[in-house]
């Protein structure tokens, strides 16, 4: 296979580099940040791009936004999302876009060489893979997102502005209605998420960390 590599830890990147070379496959490019990946896909038109999430120079979500402009842009060139962490919005927006040649895999659930090699090759010949863990996350963010699909545009926004830490008289100002409807309004979120009372839960903050997952 011929290899791009994307990753900013030069040890990964390296090791990656030397142990792909000693299976007898060819790695043309090996860079640190995502403008260094493109230009190399575009000189370079690999078979399979590996591609870490988090790069320069905000190490948030640049390797998955990369691989979803390479799958756009260059559709025979297969993308393997190789990463410690699930960015689960970025990787479902990707598997949306790129049904085949993709992958997702997670470093320190990869124990064996040649299953890593497997799973490139299903790659570069426009299969997918992922990782068990990431379709768990991302099944779980789908059912979070069927949840507050059944909310009104209303109570999203007032869900939002719980998710801000407004209290609900901050709430009524801001939306320029009651603090009474207002109270309506948190009622039913809690209704529709399932947040029944408790004395050991704060159901402000689940609905909070609810619509910020989702």
């Amino acid at each position: 296979m011929r290899i791009v590599i994307a990753e900013d830890a030069a040890i990964m990147r390296d090791g990656l580099t030397q142990t792909l070379t000693r299976r007898g496959h060819d790695v043309l490019a090996a860079v640190a940040d995502a403008g260094a990946l493109r230009a190399a896909i575009e000189q370079h038109r690999p078979d399979v791009a590996i591609i870490d999430v988090r790069m320069p120079p905000t190490h948030t979500d640049e390797g998955l936004r990369a691989a979803k402009e390479i799958n756009q842009d260059f559709p025979d060139v297969g993308v393997l999302v190789f990463s410690q962490y699930i960015e689960a919005r970025a990787a479902a927006e990707l598997f949306a876009s790129a049904p085949a040649g993709a992958g997702y895999l997670l470093k320190d659930r990869v124990a064996d060489v040649s299953d890593f090699i497997d799973a490139l090759t299903h790659i570069a010949q426009g299969g997918t893979v992922l990782d068990p863990e990431v379709v768990r996350q991302l099944l779980q963010a789908g059912r979070r997102a069927d949840t507050l699909s059944a909310l009104t545009p209303r109570e999203r926004e007032v869900l939002s502005l719980i998710a801000q830490g407004r209290s609900n008289a901050a709430i009524a100002a801001a939306l320029f209605i009651s603090p009474k409807v207002v109270e309506k309004h948190v009622a039913n979120i809690f209704d529709k998420l399932g947040l029944v009372p408790s004395d050991s839960d704060n159901r402000r903050v689940i609905a909070a960390i609810t619509y910020l997952e989702s």
